[in-house]
């Protein structure tokens, strides 16, 4: 059966041209597959069945020994709730007003880069998902989907763009023209990538984008039928928004981003750009504050999901220190570490306005392409909703830091 997020062609690759004789999964079989999902865990562990070991591992993996990835995700799992009681809950309100927008759930889409490779229907996969749910989708400079395909195709939707500060400043300044041209509301800037991590998967598995294929890789993924037979008739795996690269991710990486980026960099993209400005990375009470004086409209805690500094501050940990100081002066988003709906509401019991979902949303992706998406937008609002109720709480707006607590040897 077809996909409207998958342009179909000929393979490349002669030699493998007998697998695209597999037919591809009935919708039916696909929904039965993904309705055993309950957890995102559930929906990780069918993506880890159906994609190449290189890709899973990029999306799956972090830095060095993954510990910022690992205590972010154990400090979500050793949070508390204090639950009210005899609360009239049969109806709850989840909607939330971000950056100008208002939104049916409070959280959305992080940028995640080259994610056609993870699924051949990428980007707009997770877009049309994104606002069947009522949430924007964020897409990354790295993205395989161009700013005009992502828009085109769901031209209702909330579509940001995520910026990395290149070397060619130009560049830039190009893709700042083109997310203005193609109606982009929010400028994601990320600027947590002076050089790349050390992402010892990815250096392992020998990753490039696309993937090359090796003995290795061959071996592993041939009895991935679909994620192959998609590989092979879709368009060539490349970046949108720049020349395809030959060498690894940390080397891309490295090569594109500007080690020399400072707040006067800041200062000149606010003045390049008119429209919403978002400075994701922030991992210091003290750069939350400048950020705010530079003129953002929200900063966005995070360490890169764990992909960048090991042993990076927890954002969670950060939030209510910076919510202490910046709650109502500028809106305060995080990301990393969540993988339940609950997660969510602690993040913004504890001060955030709002939060994101990057590998929870890639692994129903590698699970079901657009479907399997969709699943882990369902899962994820389902205990968001479930959560709230057993809290005692009639409004997301209403959590505050009375609903949750660390335990003492968080604190």
């Amino acid at each position: 059966m077809g996909n409207q997020n998958i342009k179909r062609q000929f393979p490349d690759f002669s030699e493998l041209a007998k697998l695209v004789n597999f037919r591809f999964p009935a919708i039916k079989v696909k929904n039965k597959r993904l309705e055993k999902a309950l957890t995102i865990w559930d929906l990780r562990e069918i993506a880890q069945k159906r994609t190449p070991k290189g890709p899973f591992d990029y999306t799956d993996g972090s830095s060095e020994t993954e510990s910022s990835l690992n205590r972010a995700r154990q400090t979500y799992s050793n949070l508390e709730f204090h639950p009210s009681i005899l609360v009239d809950v049969s109806q709850v309100k989840t909607s939330c007003l971000v950056l100008g927008h208002k939104f049916e759930l409070p959280f959305g889409i992080s940028p995640t880069g080259f994610t056609r490779m993870m699924n051949s229907e990428g980007e707009l996969a997770g877009a049309k998902a994104a606002s069947k749910f009522g949430i924007p989708f964020t897409l990354s400079a790295l993205g395989t989907s161009s700013i005009e395909e992502v828009v085109n195709a769901v031209p209702n939707g909330v579509n940001w763009f995520q910026l990395y500060m290149w070397k060619d400043r130009e560049r830039s300044l190009q893709l700042i023209e083109l997310a203005k041209k193609s109606g982009v509301t929010n400028l994601f800037l990320t600027v947590d990538v002076p050089v790349a991590g050390a992402r010892l998967r990815d250096t392992r598995n020998g990753l490039t984008v696309p993937p090359k294929i090796d003995t290795k890789m061959l071996l592993n993924a041939l009895p991935k039928i679909e994620w192959w037979t998609n590989f092979l008739t879709s368009p060539k795996l490349e970046f949108a928004a720049m020349s395809n690269w030959d060498g690894t991710v940390a080397e891309l990486l490295d090569f594109m981003f500007d080690a020399s980026m400072t707040f006067e960099d800041l200062k000149w993209i606010r003045s390049k750009w008119d429209k919403k400005l978002t400075i994701k990375g922030i991992q210091t009470l003290s750069d939350a504050k400048k950020a705010a004086d530079y003129g953002v409209d929200a900063i966005v805690l995070s360490n890169h999901g764990g992909r960048q500094l090991d042993r990076g501050p927890v954002p969670l940990l950060l939030l209510p220190e910076v919510a202490k100081e910046l709650k109502g002066k500028i809106e305060i988003h995080i990301d990393t570490g969540i993988m339940h709906g609950a997660d969510i509401l602690a993040a913004i019991a504890l001060g955030a306005d709002f939060a994101y979902v990057g590998r929870a949303y890639l692994y129903g992706l590698m699970a079901g392409g657009q479907l399997g998406v969709e699943r882990a937008l369902e899962i994820l609002s389902s205990q968001l909703i479930r959560n709230l109720k057993l809290l005692g709480v009639q409004d997301i707006r209403e959590l505050n830091s009375t609903h949750v607590s660390f335990f003492k040897e968080n604190r």
